[in-house]
């Protein structure tokens, strides 16, 4: 069996006995001989071996390695398919998440503007004497002047965004 799952890696790997000889510091005979079951590898051997076919040692001393089936390649596309429609999954709850902040973040600037047309500037009439009030006073108005600047910006793109991850039919 051992015999067997060394050329059936190797043939399946690209590999001539020659290459495998190099990559395992043996000479090609060494080879051959394991192939014919003349002689088999020590342990030190075998771990070589599996990392050179990066195959586990178990592989290589377990059932025989045989050439896909249909059956194989079945299961094989059943696995992508099931993967496929994972990522699909994954992309539509990424498309909608995006979709919810961006449908917030318009919600929040339209909230903030209308605080802000409601009450107008009060801090324009505070006592800037007092040290803390003068403070507060002018990050309301760096905060207000920030707003009405970048805000028009922020809902266009919102808005824009909102489009682009619509559900397309």
């Amino acid at each position: 069996m051992l015999c067997e799952n060394i050329k059936a890696i190797r043939k399946s790997k690209g590999l001539s006995q020659e290459e495998l000889a190099i990559k395992l510091n043996v000479v090609r005979q060494t080879i051959s001989k394991w192939e014919q079951g003349l002689s088999v590898p020590d342990a030190d051997m075998l771990i070589s071996l599996s990392e050179a076919f990066e195959t586990p040692v178990s592989t290589l001393l377990g059932e025989p390695v045989t050439a896909a089936k249909a059956d194989d390649l079945k299961a094989v596309s059943e696995k992508l398919e099931i993967i496929n429609l994972q990522l699909a999954q994954g992309k539509e709850l990424r498309r909608k998440t995006a979709r919810c902040l961006l449908i917030g973040l318009c919600t929040a600037i339209v909230i903030i503007s209308a605080v802000f047309i409601y009450c107008g500037s009060p801090y324009l009439g505070w006592n800037y004497h007092d040290p803390e009030t003068a403070v507060v006073g002018v990050a309301f108005h760096a905060f207000e002047w920030l707003f009405v600047r970048f805000a028009p910006m922020l809902l266009i793109g919102a808005i824009l965004g909102i489009f682009l991850t619509r559900k397309k039919a």
